[in-house]
């Protein structure tokens, strides 16, 4: 079985879940039911599926949140775009091997585009 102290995540992914609504448990699950993988976790059956149940209320509680805050304006389709772009830039990160300078310089940009875009 997997060692859950181990993450199965580059640290910019580690850290982008870290602040996230998401648990790195919770991504695992999400990527595997997305994969339909079965992959076994150190936890009973029924823990696990709990888990998937929760995964799946908390995405599509996000996805409800992003249609009404894109609604009523909080969120602009700049702050979508935006988004999106730093979606596609982690996604090929996901994989890379990154100096821990440029990890630093990587979640500084997030942070400011993020903490830009929030309105509130």
């Amino acid at each position: 079985m997997p060692d859950p102290s181990i993450s199965n995540f580059n640290n910019i992914i580690s850290k982008i879940i870290k602040k996230s609504l998401f648990t790195e448990r919770q991504i695992q699950i999400i990527l595997n039911q997305a994969a339909s993988e079965k992959i076994v976790f150190p936890i009973s059956k029924g823990a696990y599926f709990r888990q998937v149940k929760q995964s799946r209320e908390k995405v599509l509680g996000l996805l409800y949140s992003i249609i009404l805050l894109k609604g009523i304006g909080v969120i602009t389709q700049d702050d979508v775009d935006v988004i999106t772009k730093l979606s596609e830039q982690v996604s090929v990160i996901q994989n890379s091997d990154i100096f821990l300078e440029k990890e630093e310089e990587i979640m500084y940009v997030i942070d400011e585009v993020i903490n830009r875009a929030c309105k509130v």
